[in-house]
């Protein structure tokens, strides 16, 4: 194997969920920050929560709530 090219290993890497989860695994970055984990996923828990991916949602409402004023007005 060529030397000085292979990115630097963390065995104990840290990764943060967004809902305060925290655990640690192997990876080449020493700090992993995630908005989803297995503690919150909606597939192993159980429970169905909505999981707004870049504002998505609020842009969809943003959207409907345009075209139903639109609407009323004509």
């Amino acid at each position: 194997m060529k030397k000085e090219i292979h990115p630097t290993y963390y065995p104990e890497a840290n990764v943060k969920c967004a809902c305060g989860n925290t655990f640690k695994i192997g990876s080449t970055k020493k700090e992993i920050h995630v908005e989803i984990c297995s503690n919150c996923h909606p597939f192993y828990t159980g429970k169905e929560k909505m999981v707004d991916a870049a504002g998505r949602i609020e842009r969809f409402k943003a959207r409907l709530s345009k075209t139903k004023a639109h609407k009323k007005s004509h």
